[in-house]
């Protein structure tokens, strides 16, 4: 994954948090791909116009994000590694101008929520919800739009050469995301020394059938970080639960899985790699 020839593919333009992610991940050569969407993302990784992708999972203040775990699945994407990013908001404009300058900051949904205390002291700036948090940094860049404000990481004040008005304005200061690196199952390649898997496993709806599965699994020290169930659609009362598990003995999760698929559960591995959570 050093390969500065890779071809990266982000949900969103660089200067998004995606875009951070890669530059931290693969290093500031890194050739980038932007997607409007996690959909398109994945679809040029299918095609081979990327090599690998980078997708948000989940969010320690939001939580799962469930269709990105839907879209792994279902086009068979391997995960290769992880990325958790601190998502840091920052008040950005025009180079010379101050708070007192600004009438409507303009960001994400999402981003405007996480910063609506910061906001509170300052009645006359209106907020506006836009696509995105980046491309409103590239907005005011290209258009010179004075008296506009982003919402957005550091990676876009820099991109798109703006000042920062105001830094760490989130609400909640400890807020991050999980990003994973995904690449087609067939040309991913499984890290040495790995200690993080990301499993499906699908179970019928039967009584204590859950908890059997997390007795065999604590049984044999796996440490449980991650559950998230979805119905599988075309098998009625049926449950596909995504499961990240960590261990430290690669025996202990190789003798889990050998139990489990004596229990007739289906289990499919959607990654094997290095845990990158301190």
């Amino acid at each position: 994954m050093k390969d500065t020839q890779e071809k990266i593919a982000i949900q969103g333009i660089k200067g998004s948090y995606h875009y951070q992610v890669a530059k931290n991940v693969f290093g500031p050569d890194t050739g980038i791909i932007e997607c409007l969407s996690f959909t398109e993302l994945v679809k040029k990784i299918i095609q081979k116009e990327a090599d690998i992708g980078i997708l948000a999972l989940e969010n320690s203040i939001a939580g799962a994000i469930l269709p990105n775990y839907d879209l792994i699945d279902r086009n068979n994407l391997q995960i290769t590694g992880e990325f958790y990013l601190p998502i840091s908001h920052q008040l950005m404009a025009l180079p010379g101008q101050t708070i007192q300058d600004i009438k409507e900051v303009r960001s994400h949904p999402m981003a405007l929520l996480q910063c609506k205390a910061f906001f509170e002291k300052y009645p006359h700036i209106q907020l506006i919800e836009d696509m995105d948090t980046a491309s409103v940094a590239r907005d005011i860049r290209e258009k010179k739009l004075k008296g506009v404000g982003a919402i957005a990481g550091v990676a876009a004040a820099d991109f798109f050469e703006l000042e920062i008005l105001a830094s760490d304005i989130q609400t909640i200061k400890n807020n991050i995301t999980r990003f994973c690196i995904v690449q087609n199952e067939n040309e991913a390649n499984t890290q040495k020394g790995f200690d993080k898997v990301s499993l499906k496993l699908v179970l019928e709806n039967q009584k204590g059938i859950l908890a059997k599965v997390l007795q065999v699994m604590s049984e044999h020290n796996l440490d449980l970080t991650k559950i998230q169930s979805l119905p599988v659609i075309d098998k009625p009362w049926h449950y596909a639960f995504f499961i990240d598990l960590l261990f430290e003995s690669k025996e202990d999760y190789t003798q889990t899985l050998s139990v489990l698929e004596k229990m007739d559960i289906s289990i499919k591995i959607l990654g094997e790699y290095k845990n990158a959570k301190i």
